[in-house]
């Protein structure tokens, strides 16, 4: 059955106009009610009907888009799924909304919210709230533009499941196979760990367990021997075993999976032939079994965090966020751009300038770009101590050769190093300004010198300085959004997370729109 289009009252009703009086904070509440017959239109309610379809036997479907609303609300307000369901009944700010004042009945369950929220991840619905809060926008300013000035910039999400030591996470990966098989059997989890062989993992800390001196490097490799040993164990068990159900199985084979995963990352042979913790941080190395895209990360060298990095561009005209993306911990900026442009491509915009921090540099929009987008970036410093730095020698671009300040000039190629013959540089009268090494001067030529050279030069006239300003505004946007967000993720995962920031993006949407609508109120007919 395909869900009825949601039609609830334009105008505000008497028992409405009572509750927006008392209304004096959070003014969301108020906009959203005002504008929501406009927010989700009658075209845009058909996209969203076949995004979701209530199965539901015997129930009449909910209104896509009164879901939809709730979500907002619940980005807004920052609450739990049950308690949204509550606030449906005991809030009247989101009756008002939600026209349902004064019922004593939540309008939908929270299995029909979780069931939304998962057909919205899985047909990309997300990004349609924010592309419906865009051209609400555009056609408030009679905005057309089809290329777009816009600035990107990330901020640290810390992840919501538990970080482990390399000890625990084998525990908890074994723990969590045996209780999968516990659940299928009907059985407590100290039985099935008892058939195998895994008596270690059933208590209620693996270290409790153990009950060894850690402190003590022979106890150490002990613990390690015993849940390896335990880890072959269960393996063997739980592939020998033909009783079980194939879910079951999968699912406990797939936890042990995330054992050997830790074992191979974490643990080497010692040379005892024991086995010991390797020392260093494997790359890309998993530091949590409930979410396998948590990462370490860090946003500077004395800030580090576990889990993801949110990224938001704002465009630097609408005042709107127009993408978000969501990346591990330890991913380089730079990697989130492509799905950013999947976003743009469907809004059918094209950058014309990007304001960026370094941290993009080697980005696709950078080395991909074509001659129409400008890129704005702070440069790096060009220093070398007393010394000539780079900027002293001469580039010639058009035949390809660097001059260093005496004259002698060598070939050069983007993404190299120029070495100068240590001869010509011992018998230079420059040598003492140039270069203090016995094997003559070199110079690294980055792979996009050209770029850096134009963000160097024009840092130094005063309206690109204040070009280099206008990156505040994302920097604020950011800052909007991690107050209504957190700075710990809600869900596990990446695409959740996506979810969630996406709407926070549509949430910081709403707030500018409304702003927008202060200066240009709709005239509503009923």
């Amino acid at each position: 059955m395909r869900p009825p289009v949601w039609n609830p009252p334009i105008e505000l009703l008497a028992s409405e106009k009572k509750v927006a009086q008392r209304i004096r904070k959070a003014k969301l509440f108020l906009f959203l009610r005002e504008i929501r017959h406009e927010l989700f239109d009658d075209q845009f309610q058909q996209e969203l009907a076949k995004v979701f379809k209530d199965s539901s036997v015997g129930l009449c479907p909910v209104p896509p888009a009164q879901i939809a609303l709730a979500i907002i609300l619940q980005a807004y307000t920052g609450v739990s799924d049950d308690e949204a369901i509550e606030a449906m009944v005991m809030d009247r700010r989101w009756q008002l909304v939600l026209d349902c004042l004064d019922r004593e009945q939540a309008p939908f369950g929270k299995g029909t919210l979780v069931r939304f929220r998962a057909a919205l991840i899985a047909c990309e619905g997300d990004r349609m709230l924010i592309e419906r809060t865009i051209e609400m926008a555009q056609m408030r300013q009679g905005y057309n533009s089809r290329t777009l000035r816009a600035a990107l910039d990330s901020s640290p999400l810390w992840g919501a499941a538990r970080v482990e030591d390399t000890y625990n996470l084998l525990g908890h990966a074994l723990r969590k196979a045996l209780e999968i098989i516990a659940r299928d059997q009907k059985q407590d989890l100290s039985t099935i760990a008892s058939q195998a062989g895994a008596d270690i993992v059933a208590g209620s800390s693996l270290k409790a367990t153990l009950d060894l001196d850690w402190d003590d490097p022979k106890q150490k490799v002990q613990a390690l021997t015993t849940i390896l040993e335990t880890l072959n164990n269960v393996e063997s068990w739980v592939s020998g075993r033909t009783d079980l159900n194939a879910t079951a199985v999968t699912q406990a084979q797939q936890s042990i999976e995330d054992a050997r995963i830790i074992e191979a990352q974490d643990i080497e042979e010692g040379s005892n032939g024991c086995p010991k913790l390797r020392k260093g941080v494997a790359r890309n190395r998993r530091i949590s079994i409930e979410d396998q895209d948590m990462r370490h990360g860090r946003k500077s060298s004395n800030q580090r965090f576990n889990g993801y990095k949110r990224h938001v561009l704002k465009d630097l005209d609408l005042g709107l966020v127009r993408a978000v993306g969501v990346t591990s911990a330890n991913q380089p900026e730079a990697e989130v751009t492509v799905s950013i442009e999947t976003d743009l491509q469907s809004q059918k915009v094209k950058l014309k300038e990007l304001q960026i921090d370094r941290a993009y540099l080697t980005s696709h929009f950078v080395k991909q770009r074509d001659t129409d987008l400008t890129i704005i970036c702070k440069s790096w410093r060009v220093r070398n101590g007393k010394l000539f730095d780079k900027t002293a020698f001469v580039l010639d671009w058009e035949n390809s050769k660097i001059i260093c300040p005496n004259g002698i000039n060598l070939p050069f190629l983007q993404g190299q190093v120029v070495h100068f013959s240590k001869d010509e540089c011992n018998i230079c009268p420059l040598r003492s300004q140039c270069t203090e090494s016995k094997n003559g001067r070199s110079v690294s030529i980055h792979a996009d010198e050209l770029l850096l050279k134009e963000l160097r030069e024009r840092q130094k006239t005063v309206q690109g300085r204040a070009k280099l300003r206008e990156r505040v505004s994302v920097e604020h946007c950011l800052a909007k959004i991690g107050q209504w967000q957190g700075e710990q993720a809600r869900y596990i995962g990446l695409r959740k997370n996506l979810f969630d920031l996406r709407r926070m993006a549509v949430v910081h949407n709403l707030h500018v729109l409304a702003k927008m609508l202060l200066m240009n109120p709709i005239e509503t007919t009923a």
